[in-house]
């Protein structure tokens, strides 16, 4: 629906926070919703498909690390972590489970909207995945945006421009089912007008390189009479 405000999840234990935030969300336009532990956060997001999560780590229940992994393994929607915690390494864990952004306490409802901001900005453009260090099945493929490289069994392997916008459009969106038609306006751009059977050949290849036996993939999967999907565990 056009003009529609984007809904924003918070997620804290503390009352004054959640008040604030909330506040400073609708005075900017979005529509806010408060969960005050983890369990309730994981309801609360099924209810109400949030385009946004701002989650903090320390929560009754059910931890923010535990909500965050529990989030990434149905959807892509963009997280913000708030943290007390600071360290390089803590932040590096928060990354790989899920997380986009961190926040540290205390913060400004100001800094918080400008992340937010970014966020959605960033989920609504291009295809690239909303975090740049992606490990699937345990460390069996690694995908880094920093240096655009892919690894699979911790070897590096070679994709060309096409194979790699094609796997970050369909890591973006995990399990979710493209048609070809969507594919080939997401990798070749809406002018193209060749054969739409051309995606399957660029399919072959990518499926060649980072699956360990293309015939039984388990990463691209196709779904017969649709088109594909990407498959795969952070």
């Amino acid at each position: 629906m056009l003009g529609e405000k984007k809904k924003v999840l918070i997620v804290d234990d503390e009352p004054k926070i959640v008040e604030a935030v909330m506040a400073y969300l609708e005075k900017n336009g979005y529509d806010p919703f408060a969960a005050y532990d983890g369990e309730k956060a994981l309801v609360l997001f099924h209810n109400i498909h949030p385009d946004l999560v701002v989650l903090d780590l320390m929560l009754p229940k059910l931890s923010g690390e535990e909500v965050c992994k529990e989030i990434r393994r149905m959807s892509r929607v963009p997280i913000i972590m708030l943290t007390a915690k600071v360290s390089e390494e803590e932040k590096i864990i928060g990354l790989n489970i899920g997380a986009d952004d961190y926040v540290t306490k205390p913060f400004s409802p100001r800094e918080l909207m400008a992340r937010i901001n970014s966020l959605l900005r960033r989920a609504d453009e291009g295809v690239s995945p909303l975090f740049h260090i992606m490990n699937w099945n345990d460390g069996d493929l690694k995908i880094d945006l920093n240096t655009y490289t892919v690894k699979k069994s911790e070897k590096e392997v070679s994709l060309t421009p096409i194979e790699f916008k094609l796997l970050c459009a369909m890591m973006k969106y995990p399990r979710k089912t493209f048609t070809r038609e969507e594919l080939i306006n997401l990798v070749l751009g809406t002018e193209y007008d060749g054969f739409d059977r051309t995606i399957d050949s660029h399919i072959k290849n990518l499926r060649s390189k980072i699956e360990a036996d293309s015939a039984n993939p388990k990463y691209i999967i196709t779904v017969r009479g649709i088109g594909y999907k990407f498959d795969g565990k952070l």
